[in-house]
């Protein structure tokens, strides 16, 4: 019970950040483009800067190495839920047109403008490293796989441009987390004011994901929630399939319980919020994304306690 309130008391942080982001959207203070504004803040300047500042201050050269192995984990999870998201979309005859993006949606999840603060909320800066496991692994998946289910569905021919998926694998926050490594690796020490820069900026990170993740919200509008078979076969993968397939491969496994609590909330989390935007990219049906980025953002809320109290 102490685990539960506990998860109750961390998803309530997260979710008092969402409503301001909502309340103040509803209220105007951000205009059409004011979501993308923070997006691009938070992953190309915040994020990168709070990877940097939190690799270099928690973590040690032989806790990061024994991290590699771990990536085989979200690996293996993602390619058995790509498997199974191919056997849905056909057993719930989702048309053609969505099949695409029903499978993108169905196996990668936000890593970092849920998960993360979810993450910090409840376990605090230890979880950052598998969380990043986690989010390289996702975000590699999303920019070429999910991509490419994305743009089967829409209107013109699909193209691999291996230039603009590797930028895009290769983000920001990717790269802040490479040279946090590095800067652990050779034993290279920041100097004080950089250091401080890096906690500063990068302490923005977990509120403005959150403000975004309301601004969201209040766009897609709550009154756009639908249930039927294209949003339910959505979040049983999210919410239910995702977290047991990552479960059943950590249960015997030898790793800290940190990191297996990590990888199955990382699971769980809801769809990727750049699904709506590659979506709109390539004419697919960004509406059906951001509305199942609503529905699942939101049922995550409920899901989290209840999971947490199942892993523990």
């Amino acid at each position: 019970m102490a685990v539960f309130f506990q998860s109750i008391q961390g998803v309530l942080v997260i979710l008092v950040m969402i409503a301001i982001g909502y309340s103040l959207a509803s209220a105007k203070w951000f205009t059409d483009k004011s979501g993308q504004i923070i997006a691009r803040i938070v992953t190309q300047v915040a994020l990168p800067m709070y990877m940097v500042n939190t690799i270099t201050q928690d973590f040690t050269k032989d806790e990061l190495g024994r991290l590699l192995p771990d990536i085989k984990f979200p690996i293996i999870s993602m390619l058995v839920l790509f498997a199974i998201s191919v056997a849905f979309a056909r057993i719930l005859a989702i048309r053609k047109n969505r099949r695409g993006l029903f499978q993108s949606m169905f196996f990668n999840s936000n890593t970092v403008f849920v998960g993360l603060p979810i993450n910090m909320a409840l376990f605090g800066t230890k979880s950052l490293p598998y969380v990043l496991v986690y989010y390289m692994i996702n975000t590699t998946f999303f920019w070429t796989l999910g991509t490419y289910l994305i743009q089967r569905d829409g209107e013109g021919e699909w193209r691999f441009d291996i230039k603009t998926t590797l930028a895009k694998v290769f983000s920001p926050p990717l790269l802040g987390f490479v040279l946090g490594v590095l800067l652990v690796v050779f034993q290279i020490k920041l100097p004080t004011f950089i250091a401080s820069d890096l906690q500063y900026v990068g302490s923005l990170t977990v509120p403005l994901s959150m403000f975004f993740i309301g601004i969201a919200v209040q766009r897609a509008g709550l009154h756009n929630l639908k249930v039927n078979k294209y949003s339910l076969g959505i979040l049983f993968g999210r919410f239910i399939l995702a977290p047991m397939v990552m479960f059943l491969l950590l249960w015997k496994a030898d790793v800290p319980i940190l990191m297996k609590q990590v990888f199955i909330l990382q699971s769980a989390m809801p769809v990727m919020t750049n699904a709506p935007v590659v979506a709109s990219l390539y004419g697919a049906d960004a509406d059906y994304a951001a509305i199942m980025v609503t529905e699942s953002t939101l049922l995550s809320l409920v899901v989290v306690p209840i999971l947490m109290t199942t892993i523990n």
